[in-house]
């Protein structure tokens, strides 16, 4: 499928978390799935291991299954105090967004099974650990984030959660995964309603920025 005409920094700042606006009544062909998959098959990972596996997910009774694990995951989040609705709600600037942002996964709560396409890739992990894993996991979420992009620039919506990782070992039973296979990610994937997408609103860089020391 030929791909959008969108710059490089116009995919990167416009490949947003797309929940409300996912199509749920669209099929979505499993070959442009696997075209967005090739491409996400070449971000690097530590030695080069290329330890992931990659969870496409269409049968209903599955997505369904998966649905309600993830729908009761975002009810004990909706009710937590870093839920999305609440953050900053102090703030005039920031809170009408995270208000937006917090219906939104309300939404995606109740919707999940229903999305056509779910993504979750997974990493074959032999010892989690206790330290620090940004190594382990560094060879996993940047191809995650490689997906995302090449599903945007086919006109697929996606959204970055990992809230159903609360319940983790459910969602491995229902697909069957062996126990050294992890999950990073679920990325519910479709086509998306409305035209486009802009930039998000962000911190100036000049509040995070630190050069050559904190």
């Amino acid at each position: 499928m030929a791909t959008l005409p969108l710059t490089p920094d116009e995919l990167l700042t416009t490949t947003r978390s797309v929940r409300k606006r996912l199509d749920l009544t669209r099929d979505v062909p499993l070959d442009l799935v696997r075209e967005c998959l090739d491409v996400a098959l070449q971000a690097p990972s530590g030695s080069n291991r290329q330890g992931w596996h990659w969870l496409v997910v269409t049968d209903a009774e599955k997505r369904a299954a998966i649905g309600d694990v993830y729908r009761r995951s975002v009810e004990a989040y909706v009710a937590s105090p870093g839920y999305a609705g609440r953050l900053f709600s102090d703030d005039p600037g920031r809170a009408p967004v995270q208000e937006r942002i917090g219906d939104s996964v309300a939404y995606l709560g109740e919707h999940l099974g229903e999305v056509p396409v779910l993504v979750i890739p997974c990493l074959t992990v032999r010892h989690l650990g206790a330290g620090n894993q940004a190594g382990l996991w560094g060879s996993l979420l940047p191809a995650a984030w490689s997906y995302m992009l090449a599903a945007r620039a086919r006109g697929l919506g996606t959204a970055w959660t990992t809230l159903h990782l609360a319940h983790e070992q459910e969602v491995a039973t229902v697909l069957g995964l062996p126990d050294d296979v992890r999950q990073g990610v679920l990325i519910p994937t479709a086509y998306y309603t409305g035209d486009t997408f802009r930039p998000a609103p962000r911190l100036p860089l000049d509040e995070v920025l630190h050069v050559d020391g904190w």
